[in-house]
Parts: structure tokens; sequence; C-alpha cells
């Protein structure tokens, strides 16, 4: 809810700031620190930089493979991490982009979703994230950053020859021609049940599959545990499920104003849109408290 063009609590009240110092930024990328055009304004860049010369640290969290980091590479400072993958690896930005820790999707668990939901939602393909690039079948949406991936029917994607011989899988993504976003989303989680995370960032029926219990929140959570962290000095921003987990885990969290409805439910505060720099307007009150 916006406030004089700022921001204000989950209620629409007092302007909401954080009740404790922060130590950690986590921003989501898509529809949060970057504008609708994939750019970071000039303002959300001097934000970033004046809160880590506040000692904040500001991490990167979001759905995007790390190959895809370039957009916000030189704008990651002191650590140089980045979490990517929704939480299934933590990259080194300063070393373009070179993963240093995976929390895997197992093949099994990835197979059983995909049998489950050619079941449950036919005409469903599919994608397979590994560490090494993506890969797809003929009738999943083309990936046009990425022309060197092999085209196969997801169980040959995933299948392996020596156990432990093949690459990681980061997630599974699942495409549905037909059904809503959400109504997919709903579908798969009671199909395919606890055997792996299912989510969506996308504004199409286009599903992301990680393994059980991974998510922004659990590995932010590793990462803030690593530092001495607490969740009460984390501030978190998000507009899509994906988030949800995050910003229900962070201490202070903020929806963008171009938030799914579930997201604004979720976080404890607005801030305004993405093309707005809604994530500066907040790291700029925020310093002002200081």
């Amino acid at each position: 809810m916006r406030e004089n063009g700022s921001v204000t609590s989950a209620t629409g009240q007092a302007p909401a700031v954080p009740a404790v110092q922060p130590r950690l930024i986590a921003t989501d990328l898509d529809g949060t620190l970057l504008r609708d055009d994939k750019s970071v304004s000039d303002r959300t860049i001097a934000a970033l930089a004046a809160a880590e010369r506040a000692g904040i640290e500001v991490f990167f969290v979001t759905g995007r493979p790390a190959r895809w980091m370039d957009v916000v590479s030189d704008h990651v400072h002191g650590h140089g991490l980045a979490i990517c993958a929704n939480g299934a690896a933590v990259v080194d930005l300063h070393a373009g982009g070179r993963i240093v820790e995976v929390r895997p999707l197992a093949r099994p668990a990835a197979l059983d979703a995909v049998r489950t939901l050619r079941t449950a939602a036919p005409g469903t393909s599919f994608a397979v994230e590994l560490t090494t690039g993506i890969h797809y079948e003929a009738a999943y949406p083309p990936f046009f950053l990425d022309p060197g991936a092999s085209v196969a029917p997801a169980e040959k994607l995933l299948h392996e020859t020596a156990a432990g011989g093949a690459a990681p899988v980061l997630k599974v993504l699942a495409h549905h021609p037909e059904l809503s976003p959400d109504a997919f989303l709903a579908l798969a989680r009671t199909a395919v049940g606890g055997g792996a995370s299912i989510t969506r960032s996308s504004p199409t029926a286009l599903l992301e599959i990680s393994g059980a219990g991974v998510s922004k929140a659990s590995t932010l959570e590793l990462c803030c545990a690593e530092r001495s962290i607490d969740p009460s000095e984390v501030v978190a921003f998000g507009d899509m499920p994906n988030d949800i987990e995050m910003l229900s885990w962070a201490g202070t969290s903020y929806a963008m104003g171009n938030a799914h409805p579930d997201v604004l439910a979720a976080a404890s505060g607005r801030t305004v849109a993405n093309n707005e720099d809604g994530v500066a307007v907040v790291i700029e009150r925020i310093l002002q408290g200081l």
C-alpha cells in the first residue's frame, strides 16, 4: 500500500521500518529489484552500495540460474555471494558465477515428480536445470538464452548411467499450456506431496521443482547461520510465490506494489512497485534511521 510514494505496514497504518537494526538485506531480482526491462536503476545501485557501506550485507536471492546473474554481478560487494535456483545453489559472483554450494534435487525424486505430473496434468512438458546448464523436451517453450541445450524426454535427461556420475539436478521446470498458474501449482503440490518442493515465479503456468525442503528461505537461513545473523536482523523483498517462505522467515519483509496477492498477505510491509524502485525506497528509509 502506498503512503506518500513510500512504504507502509501490511495493514496500511504507519510506515513500516525494521524494529531491529538490520544486518542483511535479501532481495529477489525479477519483478523486485529489477525493473521490467531487466535493468537496475541508478537509484537502486546507489542504495545497495550505501547499505553495504553502512555494514548491511546484501544477498540476491533468485530463481535465476547462475549463468543469468550478469544483470547484477557488478552490484555484489564484499561477500560476492548470491542464492540462485530458488535456493538450490549458492554462487560466487566475484568468481564469474562459480557454484560454491549445491542443494540438489535427487534424480529419483525428480523422476517421480515428472511421472506424477504427466498423469495428474496431461500436456505438461519439462525442462531439467543441471549445474552444467538446462535441457528440455521438444514441447517445452524453448530457451533462447540457452542455445546449447539438448532436447529429449525428461526421463532420458534424468537418467543416470552410473550412480553419482551425472551433474547434480538443481530443479525441474514443468510447463502447462492451458492451466492457470495458481491452479497448476495447487494441483502439483497435492499430487507430488512432500517428495519435492514446488513453487512458481513466472506469470505463466510454469512450475519450479526443487529438492524437499529446498527454498530461498531455507538456504538464506543457512547463509545467515554461518554469519550468526538472526532472522530478526534480516529485511527481505519479493513479489511472487517463490518468495513467500523467505518473506515469512525474515524479521521484516516487503511485498512489492506489483506483488502476487499471496505475497502481499505474507509480507509484514509493502513498498511501491519494481518500476518505481521499491527496494531502494525502503533501503533509503532504513539508512535514514541508522
